[in-house]
């Protein structure tokens, strides 16, 4: 019985449906046309002329005749013996309720009304007295005219009170022109609380701290207070997208016992001037209103972007103005205690330098990718839902994910649940998660994709390069696997490395990872001769790996401990900050880099190209090789340093990616400069 009730609850409790009046309205307004239509019924009758209602009126078959003077109409009722006539009977139009046996019957138009008269008692008096017809004559109004003029006038008129209501906001979506300029932000309170909570947050054990201070101080003011502290205005998340900044907000909206306003930037967009400087203030009014509360606006930088930027001289911008309004609602002349703001964006090189400042957004919460902590900590909350087979371990998981913020782990946890359930397990296992990191890394298996031998083996010696050129470096990522069947949009090979969780590389490194993404190429050229396409992505990298070292890192002895990276620099700066002289020599640096690297790189797999052969061959065999299979044909790398997975596990043992039979293919991924997730390497 409870669940009954439960199931049968109403949507809004203790208000009760509103009823669809405008269908009853328009209902209503068709049976009076009917009913109009019914009773004035002269213009569905049969036209006579002169002399058929003389022969009417001779054979004794009319038995009303009504003289209507102010239509100047005649209408003719025919006896009830008559209608049985086949002549008349044809004639007679039927009516909504059936045949019209009441009458009138025809109608006749007449020019004069007296000259109608008089022919009208010369004809009765050649009658007997039996056959005469009853004759009135009146005035009568026409109704459905009249209807026609006054109906119409008031369908206009419910036409344009309709029209009016719904601009006004009363009939839903579909124009609010009259509301414009209110707020769309959605209040969470004590009635729709927000059921998230900071223990469905992981991974963000310092962001959470920082906010739960802003809530233990809406819950508590007293403690803080009374050292002379005040509370803060605002704080601003700032990360990487799909690290969780909006996950957070959640958790505040859910865990505060304050009405929680939320919103996105996008909304005091409009094309309408002045309506988002208007939303701004409608906004903060409410807010005030409901002080203490939280006031949440997603993706900030929709409206707080730098004034002036990018504008034309004379312009006018309706978005500097919302900006103006939002800088003085936050920190003005008239500013009210008891608001506090919570913004999010991934773009903080873009905002205003007024909206950053302490008074407005008192703190700037960072909220970057998470390590191989964090990461586990988000597994097993992404995990709690999922049917999981006892072989699932969760660091390992955490261990082959470097660089994934949060929502990719969601995905890959969700990819692994659809994967068990298409292959009909009854839990989601270690290989299952594998698969579903490969889909997320290097996009879906192109398995009916024709590639000719002879490319087929391009591929294979491209990526046997990359292996043996990774196995053979002292400063390259450990490699998982390797495959050459296609994935993705245009990948038809790969190689997966488990890179460091490191924030700082050396000099060493860099060159090593440019060397090893320069295995592919080196391998065509000493095999084949010649070289293909296949390297794109591979040149791409490490061009801007190159030209990173020198004019961002400082990596070069020629240019010097230089830095031309401006991380303020605006996104329509078409000047560089040296001269034609240094880009010429910087250029000339790069490729110095480059050549060296390359010809470091031929130089290693040479030496080693009985091993490059066996690993393209076993490729062309099996299309996919692990870390084992490596091990087996090559001997065990050289450099025994121990992986992330082995220093988060305190060592226990060395970890090896088992060979399964779905052989899936991704991408190359060497970790990047900035630490996140790395980018495609080779084809």
């Amino acid at each position: 019985m409870a669940d009954k009730k439960e199931n049968n609850k109403p949507l809004l409790p203790g208000k009760p449906p509103r009823g669809n009046y405008q269908i009853w309205v328009i209902l209503a307004t068709i049976a009076v046309i009917l009913g109009v239509m019914y009773i004035n019924n002269s213009s569905d009758l049969k036209e006579v002329t002169q002399y058929d209602f003389e022969q009417m009126v001779r054979n004794g078959d009319v038995r009303k005749v009504a003289l209507i003077k102010n239509q100047e109409l005649v209408e003719i009722t025919l006896k009830s013996e008559a209608l049985q006539n086949a002549k008349y009977r044809q004639d007679i139009t039927e009516g909504p309720l059936g045949q019209n046996t009441s009458g009138p019957h025809y109608k006749l138009r007449i020019t004069s009304i007296d000259r109608f008269d008089e022919k009208f008692e010369e004809l009765v008096k050649k009658l007997p007295d039996s056959n005469r017809p009853e004759y009135i004559s009146e005035k009568r109004e026409d109704y459905f005219s009249v209807f026609i003029q006054w109906g119409f006038l008031f369908l206009l008129l419910f036409g344009f009170w309709m029209l009016m209501r719904r601009m006004t906001g009363g009939g839903g979506p579909g124009g609010q022109i009259f509301n414009i300029g209110k707020s769309k932000a959605a209040l969470f309170d004590a009635e729709n609380k927000v059921k998230i909570t900071f223990e469905d947050v992981a991974g963000l054990d310092e962001a959470k701290e920082e906010v739960k201070e802003i809530v233990d101080f809406l819950k508590n003011p007293g403690k803080f207070t009374k050292l002379g502290g005040k509370i803060p205005k605002g704080a601003l998340l700032v990360g990487p997208p799909g690290t969780g900044k909006t996950l957070l907000a959640k958790a505040v909206a859910g865990e505060a016992a304050v009405p929680f306003f939320s919103l996105s930037g996008s909304d005091f967009v409009e094309m309408f001037v002045g309506v988002g400087a208007a939303r701004v203030r409608d906004l903060f009014k409410q807010a005030k209103e409901k002080a203490p509360c939280i006031v949440f606006i997603d993706e900030i930088d929709a409206i707080g972007r730098s004034r002036g930027r990018g504008q034309l001289p004379g312009a006018n911008d309706e978005r500097e103005n919302t900006l103006n309004s939002l800088l003085v609602e936050m920190d003005g002349f008239a500013t009210d205690s008891g608001v506090i703001i919570l913004a999010a964006t991934n773009r903080p090189d873009v905002l205003d330098s007024a909206l950053l400042r302490p008074g407005r957004f008192d703190r700037q919460i960072s909220i970057d990718k998470p390590d191989i902590v964090g990461r586990e900590h988000i597994f097993k909350v992404h995990l709690k839902p999922i049917k999981l087979d006892p072989t699932v371990d969760v660091k390992k998981l955490s261990a082959q994910t470097p660089g994934f913020a949060g929502a990719e782990i969601a995905n890959v946890c969700n990819e692994a649940a659809l994967i068990a359930a298409r292959r009909d397990k009854k839990a989601v296992d270690m290989q299952d998660f594998q698969d579903a990191i490969d889909r997320v890394i290097g996009g879906l298996e192109k398995k009916n994709k024709i590639i000719s031998p002879e490319e087929k083996k391009i591929v294979a010696f491209h990526e046997a390069g990359h292996a043996v050129a990774g196995w053979f470096l002292e400063h390259a990522d450990p490699l998982v696997k390797v495959s050459i069947v296609p994935r993705g949009v245009a990948a038809l090979g790969y190689a997966q490395y488990l890179p460091k969780e490191q924030f700082l590389y050396q000099t060493e490194q860099m060159l090593d990872e440019m060397c090893m993404a320069f295995g592919g190429r080196a391998a065509e050229e000493i095999v084949f001769g010649k070289i293909s396409t296949g390297a794109l992505s591979d040149l791409e990298r490490i061009t801007k790996m190159a030209y990173g070292m020198v004019t961002i890192y400082g990596m070069n002895k020629e240019i010097g401990n230089m830095s031309y990276y401006d991380s303020k620099q605006s996104d329509y700066s078409f000047q560089k900050p040296y001269s034609d002289a240094t880009a010429e020599k910087i250029d000339k640096e790069v490729r110095g880099i480059i050549d060296e690297s390359y010809q470091r790189t031929v130089k290693l797999l040479t030496q080693h190209r009985q091993h490059l052969d066996v690993i393209a061959k076993e490729l062309l065999e099996k299309e996919i090789l692990f870390q084992s299979d490596l091990e087996r044909l090559i001997g065990k790398r050289p450099f025994d340093k121990p992986t992330t997975y082995q220093q988060f596990t305190n060592g226990q043992g060395k970890y090896e990616k088992k060979q399964h039979e779905a052989e899936q293919p991704g991408v190359d991924t060497p970790p990047t400069l900035e630490g996140e997730k790395p980018d495609k390497v080779g084809r």
